[in-house]
């Protein structure tokens, strides 16, 4: 695996870690200052750090005792000059105080990153699922 590659791929791992930890500043510090986000839940777009920073606030907030476990699959990436798209399938768990799964689900996250000053950032982030079209709900297990 390229350096590049490495680096990209830790990305990837800092963000696992940072959710776990439930870890606001570590987590959007993956993202440069104007991110622009697609996400899945409520919002349709967040444009700049502080938007993103506080939608990050509220979830992990919002979890109490719980926390998150997330790994990616099938994480795939190219790169040219000092941009680079990176995708992969993530599976977020809802994980009680003493470890337990309580639920899970699915999605496709898709970044772009660019090298600021030597450091990836996230630049944009579109999280998604395809939807059932007989239902119009997400499909989120793959």
């Amino acid at each position: 695996m390229s350096e590049l590659e490495e680096q990209i791929k830790q990305i990837f791992e800092v963000y696992r870690t940072t959710v776990f930890a439930k870890d606001v500043d570590a987590f959007t510090a993956l993202y440069d200052e104007n991110i622009h986000v697609f996400d899945m839940w409520g919002k349709w777009s967040y444009d700049g750090i502080q938007a993103w920073r506080g939608m990050v606030t509220e979830w992990f907030g919002s979890l109490g005792n719980e926390k998150v476990g997330v790994d990616f699959s099938d994480i795939q990436m190219e790169a040219a000059g000092n941009m680079a798209i990176a995708h992969a399938i993530v599976t977020y768990r809802g994980l009680s105080a003493e470890g337990k799964e309580l639920r899970s689900m699915q999605n496709r996250l898709t970044l772009g990153l660019k090298n600021k000053n030597g450091m990836w950032k996230i630049i944009h982030e579109h999280s998604s699922a395809p939807i059932a079209p007989e239902t119009l709900k997400a499909i989120l297990q793959k």
